[in-house]
């Protein structure tokens, strides 16, 4: 529920200015109360429109851990964006999103819960509506997924980490505009497996399926990307297929070697890559697009 620090605070954003702001609030959403963590930069004025980015938790983590572990908030300090972390209900116990695959067993609308989160965020900031993205850890990124997949009419842009489609987001995927996606993945992911298992699509079969969908070339631009940390165990190549429907891309980081990991996290636990920094590279990524297409080069 909004509280009325939070109601006066957003009132008196053009007549007081801004100093950054981590709000911890809920809606309700279909008889539940539902939370999330908002993070409002120093540098947001509400006089002007700011993208928005949605940031998921993995499956039995928190909203709290995201903030932390896929960091954004330098990015949104300089970038002027505002960053939210919903947090996710129960499911024997365990927090999760409900992609189906593992979570087959949930009945909590996920979907609709996004939806009525970015309408309740942008009656209260100034939220620039072609510009919300989504990405997220692990469960987080199928639930980035799902969203491109079935609430496309509000996501520009997508991208996951360790994440991937389960069979049931897969097959009923029907996004209805092209959609820019990355995906970071290890090979050595002894959570999501590289290369699937029944309830889980192969990141190859991810990939083939976005490369479709925005009519890519089918032959990716390759980079390799320096090994600057040779301790971590692994080394990186990004894969672009370029050239689609409104200059969408779909885009890979193949992290061979490396783990279930959040590359360039502070949190660095071994298998975890630190020659670039995948929350830097997502909004890179997502700086270039809007609903509507490629609005500018990515940052440097």
């Amino acid at each position: 529920m909004k509280t009325l620090a939070t109601i006066l605070a957003v009132a008196l954003i053009p007549l007081l200015g801004f100093s950054q702001q981590t709000i911890h609030e809920s809606i309700v959403h279909d008889g539940e109360e539902r939370t999330y963590i908002l993070y409002v930069p120093a540098n947001y004025t509400g006089e002007s429109e700011v993208p928005l980015v949605f940031n998921f938790h993995g499956y039995t983590s928190n909203a709290k851990q995201q903030m932390g572990y896929g960091d954004f908030r330098p990015i949104a300090d300089t970038a002027g964006i505002i960053l939210v972390h919903p947090q996710g209900t129960l499911l024997k116990g365990k927090t999760h999103w409900n992609v189906g695959g593992w979570t087959l067993a949930s009945k909590t609308d996920d979907v609709g819960f996004t939806s009525a989160l970015l309408d309740s965020l942008v009656a209260e900031y100034k939220i620039d509506r072609s510009r919300v993205y989504a990405t997220g850890m692990s469960n987080g990124g199928y639930m980035s997924f799902l969203l491109a997949c079935q609430l496309s009419d509000k996501i520009a842009a997508v991208a996951s980490v360790t994440g991937s489609m389960t069979p049931q987001t897969f097959n009923s995927c029907d996004p209805q505009h092209p959609t820019p996606i990355m995906q970071i993945h290890g090979t050595t992911d002894g959570v999501v497996p590289y290369k699937g298992a029944a309830w889980t699509k192969s990141i190859d079969e991810v990939m083939k399926y976005w490369v479709t969908h925005n009519n890519c070339s089918t032959t990716a631009e390759v980079t390799h990307i320096a090994d600057t940390d040779t301790t971590d165990g692994s080394t990186v190549t990004h894969s672009v297929y370029a050239g689609g429907d409104k200059t969408a891309t779909a885009e890979h980081y193949t992290v061979t070697g490396g783990k279930h990991t959040w590359p360039g996290t502070t949190h660095n636990k071994p298998g975890t890559n630190q020659d670039f920094n995948a929350s830097l590279e997502i909004w890179k990524f997502f700086s270039r697009y809007n609903i509507n297409g490629e609005i500018s080069k990515a940052i440097d």
